[in-house]
């Protein structure tokens, strides 16, 4: 199928961006899509457009910008670190988590943390075992948060711990000791499960035709305003010229659904 035909067909089902003629903008419309994190169910709404780069050798290449919109994380951060972090051990440490925020601090996103912890030791005397509370208290914990795209690994995040408010020994463990390590690295994890099973998500909002052609090659942060973050994935669809008709009617599909 030409160019020509290409076109035909775009004009049925989408309003055409006024570029050179060669190109083709196609708007993925929004699509909302959930899954579960520990139980906790999250929404993820995303849109997007695919536009044409090139276009030879048997195949089309388009460029992929995808949004979605975290709001819905957003609002179960408390309870998705619970899941993760919550303990109550009575010879060793125990946390709960008070609240949690994540909220857009371009260039990344900032996930404030309030909790609770207590670390207890127990000991044999008599022949019973005895508890004591070594160190305890309430803190608040800031930890910085970028996403980034590793090519075997999918959306990954780095995690930087910033500002730590504590007092005494708990303030000590949590700036230095292997508790402020282990507290950042299931932050981290929790938020790269949550971004992973929202990244595979995404998906979805793909045609059909396109989604097993698609690669993210990138991903950042956005503050949407009033506090919504959104993440931006950006990426490639290198599709054979026999899937494109394909990949049209779809989108002609969806639009006229709407």
């Amino acid at each position: 199928m030409g160019h020509a035909t290409y076109t035909g067909i775009l004009a049925l089902t989408l309003a055409v961006a006024p570029v050179a003629a060669q190109e083709l903008i196609l708007t993925i419309l929004p699509v909302r899509t959930s899954f579960e994190i520990d139980n906790q169910p999250v929404a993820i709404t995303a849109s997007g457009s695919i536009s044409r780069i090139s276009h030879g050798g048997g195949e089309e290449v388009f460029r992929l910008r995808v949004t979605a919109d975290l709001a819905d994380l957003q609002a179960n951060m408390t309870a998705i670190l619970r899941a993760q972090l919550d303990r109550s051990e009575r010879c060793g440490d125990r946390i709960a988590i008070q609240s949690a925020t994540l909220a857009p601090a371009d260039p990344g996103a900032l996930l404030t943390t309030r909790l609770h912890y207590e670390r207890w030791a127990c000991v044999k005397a008599l022949g019973k075992q005895i508890t004591s509370r070594l160190a305890g208290g309430d803190a608040l914990v800031k930890v910085k948060i970028t996403p980034t795209v590793e090519a075997d690994r999918g959306v990954k995040l780095e995690a930087e711990v910033g500002e730590i408010e504590a007092d005494g020994s708990l303030g000590e463990l949590l700036r230095s000791g292997s508790l402020g390590d282990a507290l950042r690295q299931k932050i981290r994890t929790s938020l790269e499960s949550a971004l992973e099973k929202g990244a595979a998500n995404l998906n979805a909002a793909l045609p059909p035709a396109a989604q097993s052609y698609a690669a993210i090659r990138g991903a950042a942060f956005r503050d949407a305003g009033a506090g919504r973050l959104d993440v931006v994935l950006v990426g490639e669809i290198r599709i054979p010229d026999a899937q494109v008709p394909s990949l049209l009617d779809q989108i002609k599909q969806r639009a006229a659904s709407r």
